[in-house]
């Protein structure tokens, strides 16, 4: 081994041991628990140099050292062997995502088992509508002159709303009015429709355009006016498993930014298909999350994103296990999408 290659190893060494026992690390440890082949005083050496470095810092007044942010980053960028998930745990995957009735308990679940497999605060956005396509829409009478409006999307989400009709509109007029809209949207993205629902009224019948241009108002709210993202979250609680050097001491910033969903989307969203995200400490934009590290991944089915899902903790992270899962999760809620 080179000295380079050594005191990346001795890197890995310190971040592994002290993800494990939360306890700064010291040579003598190091060399007691990890087959480096040389003295502990060489050890120190390249320790002295990894602090040097800023890879490495001393917390308090003891010998142990524990990583500093760039010390994490250098480890996930060229150090951390990304383990495929074992047989055992892509079956314990399946089994709890077996059987979800609709997209809100794929979302629920996914988010559970998320915080479950990772022990860290899981945060899952809902299929997004700017990325979405018109799958059907539904028009149910309620009365003679109020219809009850439901579009449901290619990636499962469900969006409705009643529609107050300006007069009676006998069931054949109903009908014609679906099949109308679902001739010209089915198969439509959201963000290419006003144009298409603003063609439905021009091309109308005039006995017929006022029904239609009712109807369109609020097409025209639910595909582009309701631009507010969901999300689900779960495993806050797991936020307090750490120890007193885990957030610097105070928890209460990190809670605050969990409460945000604008900052929960900043984490999570806008994601590259295939792409897994690591934001380690000071990485953050959002000042509360400057102790935190984030690891997110975008899902949807093949290649296209249509949400994203993520997990958030200390900086003192099981990095190997916790990308390799939420790359297993995101592609495995993505053929779920893709089959349904």
């Amino acid at each position: 081994m080179s000295l380079d290659d050594r005191k990346l190893e001795v890197l890995r060494a310190i971040v592994e041991d002290y993800v494990e026992t939360r306890e700064p690390v010291g040579s003598k440890a190091l060399v007691e628990r990890h087959q480096l082949g040389v003295s502990p005083a060489t050890v120190r050496n390249d320790m002295a140099v990894l602090e040097e470095e800023g890879y490495i810092r001393q917390p308090h007044t003891s010998a142990g050292r524990v990583p500093t942010d760039a010390g994490y980053r250098l480890f996930v960028d060229r150090l951390t062997r990304i383990k495929p998930l074992s047989p055992a745990e892509r079956r314990a995957i399946e089994r709890f995502m077996v059987g979800a009735v609709d997209l809100d308990d794929v979302v629920h679940r996914t988010v559970r088992l998320l915080a479950q497999l990772t022990r860290q605060v899981a945060v899952v956005q809902y299929p997004s509508l700017s990325r979405s396509a018109v799958r059907h829409l539904e028009l149910v009478p309620i009365s003679t002159t109020r219809l009850m409006f439901v579009m449901i999307t290619d990636t499962g989400r469900v969006e409705q709303r009643l529609v107050e009709m300006p007069g009676p509109l006998p069931p054949e007029d109903v009908w014609e009015l679906r099949r109308r809209v679902n001739e010209k949207l089915a198969g439509q993205r959201l963000a290419d429709a006003p144009p298409l629902v603003q063609n439905l009224v021009d091309e109308c019948a005039p006995e017929r355009r006022g029904d239609m241009a009712c109807l369109a108002s609020v097409l025209l709210e639910t595909l582009v006016e309701r631009s507010e993202e969901r999300l689900a979250l779960a495993g806050t609680a797991n936020l307090t498993r750490g120890g007193v050097l885990d957030f610097q001491g105070t928890l209460r910033p990190v809670l605050e930014a969990l409460e945000e969903e604008v900052i929960l989307l900043k984490l999570i969203g806008d994601l590259e298909p295939s792409t897994t995200r690591v934001r380690i400490g000071d990485e953050n934009e959002i000042d509360n999350l400057r102790s935190a590290s984030v690891v997110s991944s975008g899902y949807g089915p093949g290649a296209t994103i249509v949400g994203g899902l993520g997990v958030l903790g200390p900086t003192r992270m099981d990095y190997p296990g916790t990308i390799a899962t939420v790359r297993a999760v995101a592609r495995y809620v993505g053929d779920l999408l893709a089959q349904n």
